[in-house]
């Protein structure tokens, strides 16, 4: 009985991320808001009832993708942010996560890139709570560096919005440019170090 259970759990399991990579596939084209849940099951080739086995609705599914995109980057950031020696090694390595991560994952980068502001309340929401997370762990992990003494908690969730935001900046650079000749991605690369050198700049300062 358990094997038959483990057997059938593998398949939801299966079916599952079918319909999530379908929908990646489908909004490639189209924004959440117009994808319709049949689109999605004809693209699995499994009934349109079977989609409700695992998403409440489209919106849900977004959800979904939106850890699937971000959820396990939270790992990799406080590694990166903890495990420099420096700010320009840190700035290095994150740099080099982003280009890594764009390269790997382009349609969940578009995706989270377009829904981030789209039209879909709950994926917002749950992009705005996933880049929040990010937020809260670059400042705990800065709070740790001696930089960081006499710093207000306020003024470290400040510079880590920075970051965060230059972050995004920069997915969304490295996604232009992915066709691109390896020099163009260089100067992208080079470009947001610099810019990140001059949020640190900036931080070695702001308590003159």
């Amino acid at each position: 009985m358990s094997h038959t259970l483990g057997i059938r759990q593998a398949q939801k399991q299966k079916t599952r991320q079918a319909l999530l990579d379908a929908a990646l596939a489908l909004l490639e084209e189209q924004s959440l808001s117009s994808l319709g849940l049949r689109e999605v099951t004809r693209a699995v080739g499994v009934a349109p009832t079977a989609f409700y086995r695992h998403f409440r609705s489209t919106a849900d599914l977004g959800v979904a993708l939106v850890e699937e995109a971000l959820g396990s980057l939270h790992p990799m950031i406080r590694r990166t942010v903890a495990g420099a020696e420096s700010s320009d090694e840190r700035i290095t390595r994150a740099v080099e996560l982003i280009e890594s991560h764009v390269t790997a994952y382009p349609a969940h980068v578009r995706f989270i890139a377009r829904e981030r502001h789209g039209g879909v309340q709950p994926v917002r929401k749950a992009i705005r709570e996933q880049l929040g997370r990010f937020v809260e762990e670059v400042r705990d992990e800065l709070a740790k560096d001696p930089g960081a003494k006499g710093w207000s908690d306020e003024d470290l969730l400040m510079l880590s919005h920075l970051y965060v935001d230059q972050m995004l900046i920069t997915a969304s650079l490295f996604l232009e440019a992915l066709e691109a000749e390896p020099e163009e991605r260089e100067q992208v690369a080079l470009r947001a170090t610099r810019q990140m050198r001059l949020i640190g700049i900036g931080r070695h300062h702001w308590l003159d």
